[in-house]
């Protein structure tokens, strides 16, 4: 049986309003939603962040904001008003991208790779003193692109209040994504799932059950202590029908 409880990230319904998207995640049995801070929950638009806790706490749900807060390009500054931001919506983990969006980790000298180390272990520490925890995308375009690069990382970072998230490179096959969490598991915090091929083609979740089912099992043992979420993200069609299948689904995988 997983440790994971199932969530779902809003990037999935770009268009759809916040309470239909609470509606839905209620109906699909997900406990956890993460906000899109780049069209659900801007940063800085406090009345979209309160209204939205208000309807994620009557149906009780937990609370992720996913900036997209990519340090070095943005600085301090603009991480805080995110986690200001995150702070009124309620949220205990803020996601960042680490790195410039859009530029690969091979692209990094030693210098720039430091800089980046330095303003993520600053912005973990800030976030750190409202107990809000910072999670690293790990996606292709980024200082996560590779396993070796996130680790990297985060061992430069060196801060106990920032994590990895991990999700598959479309296409990734099962012993190749097995070799990257027992490399980097020990400091993962939440995974998101969904079920595409190398050409980014959706496909459900059941498609690819077994798939997840043995990933999410065999997670190595995280330094992460809190409550842990496998995140649904971009379903067959942007359809709601098929987050309901998807949300089934992952039930079934989880053992709940």
């Amino acid at each position: 049986m997983s440790n994971f409880e199932p969530g779902l990230c809003t990037v999935t319904f770009r268009k759809m309003p916040a309470a239909r998207i609470v509606d839905l995640a209620a109906e699909a049995r997900l406990v956890a939603i993460e906000w899109a801070g780049d069209v659900h929950v801007p940063p800085g638009d406090m009345a979209a962040a309160r209204s939205t806790a208000r309807l994620c706490e009557r149906n009780h749900l937990t609370i992720s904001y996913g900036s997209y807060v990519a340090p070095p390009t943005d600085e301090l500054s603009v991480f805080m008003g995110a986690l200001e931001t995150a702070i009124a919506l309620g949220a205990s983990n803020i996601r960042i991208w680490p790195g410039t969006r859009g530029r690969d980790s091979r692209d990094y000298g030693a210098g720039e790779r430091r800089a980046v180390a330095d303003a993520i272990r600053d912005m973990g520490a800030e976030a750190a003193r409202h107990d809000v925890t910072v999670s690293l995308e790990y996606h292709p375009q980024s200082l996560t692109d590779t396993t070796e690069s996130a680790r990297r990382l985060i061992e430069a970072i060196a801060e106990d209040n920032v994590y990895l998230y991990w999700q598959p490179r479309p296409g990734l096959k099962l012993d190749e994504a097995l070799t990257e969490v027992a490399h980097i598991g020990q400091h993962v915090s939440h995974v998101h799932v969904f079920a595409w091929d190398r050409n980014r083609n959706r496909f459900p979740l059941a498609s690819a059950a077994d798939y997840w089912r043995t990933i999410l099992a065999t997670f190595p043992v995280s330094r992460w202590t809190r409550r842990r979420f496998a995140m649904l993200e971009f379903v067959t069609n942007d359809d709601p029908a098929a987050l309901l299948e998807d949300a089934a689904t992952l039930e079934r995988i989880l053992n709940r």
